[in-house]
């Protein structure tokens, strides 16, 4: 049984976007009325809409805040707050400006209402780090404890993706060091993981679109949830570490701890492998430290001390100031050891989580193949063959992997390819059905709820379907419940998109797709279609059934060998293209459909299940039908192309 104290001082969060136009009230519910804001560097509209929001509240302005607190700042402002009888802190901007406003509340004990356009998490905790001649010295008391913590995820949404990354990494590495604190605790262990793999998860989808909302808001909440953690449980070495080097030798604070956190981790990581282990499986990476590192190379991201200004001449008085004082730390922090950890980080060295133990010869191998990408010209070449191999060497080693099962596994592989096509693509059938191409659809197309869901293409989309008039039918004159599909395409902001290309395909009602007919006489309940000036199209089909993914196959017998069915649920595919918009791929399920629940591709969202409504008489054109037909109305949402 784990043994553990859990003490919880919390600030009133307000979150969300667009959440600046709530400032007044919270300052109200504090029972304030003359604000004094604070702010520094930070985009002339974010303090603009602040002024708006808060109105006659603010009393006066101070806009010097800088890195690291110096107290001469701190005084400076603590001036031109009493010359205005201020008795409430706004603070608009990063950690800096928060640090101004704990030194300031320190001082006073005046309420703070914070606003961050940083992932810093500095302004939900108890913390301060005031720097005064050259050196920096950290505190902890309710007082510094900000009441209130506005998140507004616009006020984020600008800041470039180098700062992005900077960080984002900052944030991490709260949670990194909450994880192996001699205070952890199930909590703060559950908050920690969870902004991990928020952090890891967003900050590449920046990389592909900074101004990915999504990805902003999940950066934002991970921040909160790490400073939760630094303010509930303590910190190690890599705090210390950062502290000293941005106290004493003035380095940029979130560049400090992108440097420094994967080389912090690698030393403590022979202390506490379980840990590592959980990191590295929030992270995605088969290594914690050099997963970390990893990211913050494929992002751009800044890996040496010396590109940040730190003299080498340095490093061995900043080992010895760190391992001065004692404090709690997985690993004995040593100079000798400091020093080592420094000098791999100013040269930028990549870390690994720890030597290969002696004697282990698969261990051995596995460095040395990962070594062999050292020089990979493209950086996200060799991150990915590094993960891949040390992924697979992992698989082999702890399934103990055996020459036949291998050569099973290069067969099963062999055939696979053997049997795919023009019309039948084996390989994304495998990747479908282990559910991997869903979990690329997920990551590389996550949407924001103003927008249509996304969904895997499939095996039987083919290029270049025949165009077609709206209102046409394009089921060939095979059997089946007529369906008349009627759906329109807006942008997010609700405009018709006009001469969107519309891609459409789907099986016929015994569940194949034309490219498992040979007998057909060309492509038959497939088509391209462009949506008028109202973004609509329309057009006949048949009600879609649930089929069976071809199973006479390697991956067929990987089903059966699993005791798994191979049906997908009912469905219609459509891929969207529009001129300055980004491609939409997804699916449309029948409501009430077989297999909605074990679809096996496992590609149901509930989004994406809509009612497919049985009609008699009439129809939309006038077509005369006997019976029962079938109408489908819907709206795609489908998002513009980064600026």
């Amino acid at each position: 049984m784990r043994t553990f104290v859990h003490s919880s001082r919390s600030s009133r969060v307000v979150f969300g976007f667009g959440t600046v136009d709530r400032l007044r009230e919270e300052v109200g519910r504090l029972g304030c009325s003359r604000v004094l804001l604070l702010f520094s560097r930070v985009p002339a509209d974010a303090s603009a809409r602040v002024r708006e929001a808060l109105g006659d509240l603010v009393v006066a302005e101070f806009d010097g805040a800088v890195m690291h607190t110096p107290v001469e700042v701190t005084e400076q402002a603590l001036a031109v707050l009493r010359d205005a009888s201020a008795d409430c802190l706004v603070a608009v901007g990063g950690g800096s400006t928060t640090g101004l406003s704990k030194a300031l509340a320190l001082r006073t004990d005046l309420p703070q209402v914070i606003l961050p356009t940083t992932y810093a998490g500095s302004e939900v905790t108890p913390v301060l780090g005031e720097t005064r001649d050259g050196r920096k010295v950290t505190q902890s008391s309710a007082a510094i404890l900000p009441e209130t913590v506005v998140y507004d995820v616009n006020f984020s949404s600008t800041l470039p993706l180098g700062l992005s990354v900077t960080s984002g990494v900052n944030a991490l590495a709260h949670a990194v060091e909450a994880l192996y604190s001699a205070e952890s605790n199930p909590l703060t262990d559950q908050q920690a993981l969870d902004a991990i793999s928020r952090i890891a998860r967003a900050l590449p989808r920046l990389a592909d679109d900074p101004a990915d909302p999504a990805a902003r808001a999940d950066l934002l909440h991970a921040a909160w949830l790490a400073g939760t953690c630094l303010a509930t449980v303590g910190m190690g070495l890599h705090h210390k570490l950062c502290h000293t080097l941005g106290g004493s030798f003035d380095l940029p604070h979130a560049e400090t701890h992108t440097v420094v956190l994967p080389h912090a981790m690698a030393y403590n990581a022979p202390a506490v492998p379980e840990v590592m282990r959980r990191i590295a499986d929030a992270l995605g990476a088969a290594d914690a430290p050099s997963g970390v590192h990893d990211l913050v190379t494929s992002l751009g991201g800044p890996t040496s001390l010396r590109d940040l200004g730190m003299p080498e001449s340095g490093l061995a008085r900043a080992a010895e100031l760190a391992a001065a004082t004692p404090y709690p730390n997985p690993r004995e922090v040593t100079a000798e050891g400091v020093a080592a950890l420094l000098s791999d980080a100013w040269h930028g060295r990549r870390p690994t989580g720890g030597p290969a133990p002696a004697g282990d010869p698969l261990a051995l191998l596995t460095d040395q193949v990962v070594a062999s990408f050292a020089e990979a010209p493209d950086p996200r070449v060799r991150v990915l063959l590094t993960d891949l191999v040390r992924r697979l060497h992992g698989f082999v080693k702890d399934n103990d992997l055996t020459d036949s099962e291998w050569q099973y596994a290069i067969d099963f592989l062999t055939r696979t390819g053997q049997i795919s096509g023009p019309t039948r693509q084996e390989f994304v059938l495998l990747s479908d059905t282990l559910g991997v191409s869903s979990a690329v659809d997920l990551l590389t197309n996550s949407r924001t709820p103003e927008t249509t869901p996304s969904a895997v293409l499939g095996p039987f989309y083919v290029e270049g379907p025949p165009e077609t008039a709206l209102g046409n039918d394009i089921s060939g004159g095979l059997p089946g419940s007529p369906l008349w599909v009627d759906v329109r395409i807006l942008d997010t902001a609700g405009k018709p998109v006009e001469d969107a290309v519309v891609d459409v395909w789907q099986s016929n009602e015994d569940g194949f797709y034309d490219v498992q007919l040979p007998d057909l006489d060309g492509p038959v309940l497939r088509a391209r279609l462009r949506s008028d000036g109202e973004g609509r199209i329309t057009f006949w089909s048949i009600l879609p059934s649930a089929y069976p993914i071809p199973d006479d196959g390697p991956v067929g017998q990987m089903l059966a060998a699993v005791g798994r069915h191979p049906y997908r649920a009912p469905h219609l595919h459509f891929m969207i293209d529009a001129a300055g918009h980004r491609r939409l791929i997804t699916q449309l399920f029948v409501a009430g459909g077989d297999y909605l629940d074990s679809d096996t591709v496992f590609g149901v969202k509930d989004a994406l299940v809509v009612d497919f409504t049985p009609h008699t008489g009439p129809t939309p054109d006038g077509r005369r039908i006997d019976g029962e037909w079938r109408r489908l109305d819907y709206t795609f949402h489908i998002a513009p192309l980064a600026g």
